[in-house]
């Protein structure tokens, strides 16, 4: 085999195993059409829980909110994390030690050239981050890295 052809191969054969958002058929309770969302959210919120973006870092009014309260998705209203769990990681984005279970779901996406786990709320599908390793060590460990723009602030007397 000429090298060509084995540059071709391997070239092939890496297109075909990453996965897109496209490739993605997971069912969840609320579907609705593109135009249906575009409708519902604005700009930013589409663009981060309909097409995977991120918003810019310190960019949210949610990130240096700490006070009793749930972050629910900003598509359907699930919600997905309690405030007792924020923490400032630093990063520009609200970030959380765990999620509500059983709210959150988790795929792998390979977007930047390497594997991230990356979250979606359970019940739309609606892209919220990506979960890293580098949380407080106290906790979890977990640094649940979100877009403010998916998702909605309600506070609460006790958390």
């Amino acid at each position: 085999m000429k090298i060509c052809q084995v540059i071709s191969y391997f070239a092939i054969c890496l297109l075909l195993s990453c996965q897109t958002n496209a490739q993605k058929k997971e069912t969840f309770e609320i579907v609705k059409t593109d135009q249906e969302w575009r409708i519902q959210l604005n700009d930013i919120q589409y663009k981060v829980l309909r097409q995977s973006g991120t918003e810019r870092a310190f960019s949210s009014t949610l990130n240096k909110i700490y006070k009793p309260g749930i972050y629910s998705c900003a598509a359907c209203n699930t919600p997905l994390f309690e405030g007792k769990y924020k923490f400032d990681s630093g990063s520009g984005w609200p970030s959380f030690d765990r999620e509500i279970e059983g709210n959150v779901a988790f795929s792998v996406d390979y977007n930047i050239g390497s594997a991230r786990k990356e979250e979606h709320c359970a019940v739309c599908g609606g892209h919220l981050g990506h979960v890293f390793k580098d949380g407080p060590k106290k906790t979890t460990g977990e640094r649940h890295c979100i877009n403010g723009a998916a998702l909605t602030f309600t506070p609460t007397k006790n958390d």
